[in-house]
């Protein structure tokens, strides 16, 4: 793991670098992006119906093949979901996107 992984590990993602916390919040829902490269971050899915989830995000980034294109993530079907507050599911990389 390189320096900016690290930094990115255990992250809310939208959240400001330079923020005093920029982790979890208890009272929060989360994913986990799993690859690519917002890996190890947490996305906050607090609100989202069932249907969102399923559907995956396309999130904004300069990190991936193209800069200021967006990173593909989706959960895996019948992937494990617990119930929240916390980190409920995953979200798997599939690709960069302009």
């Amino acid at each position: 793991m390189n320096g900016d992984e690290e930094l990115l590990n255990g992250r809310v993602y939208g959240a400001e670098h330079d923020h005093p916390y920029p982790g979890p919040l208890p009272h929060r829902i989360y994913a986990v992006l799993v690859g690519g490269p917002l890996d190890g971050l947490l996305l906050d899915i607090t609100g989202w119906r069932p249907g969102e989830i399923d559907d995956g995000a396309s999130l904004a980034t300069e990190l991936g093949r193209w800069p200021g294109g967006r990173a593909l993530h989706d959960p895996r079907p019948g992937g494990p979901r617990t119930p929240g507050p916390g980190i409920v599911c995953r979200f798997y990389y599939s690709g960069d996107t302009p």
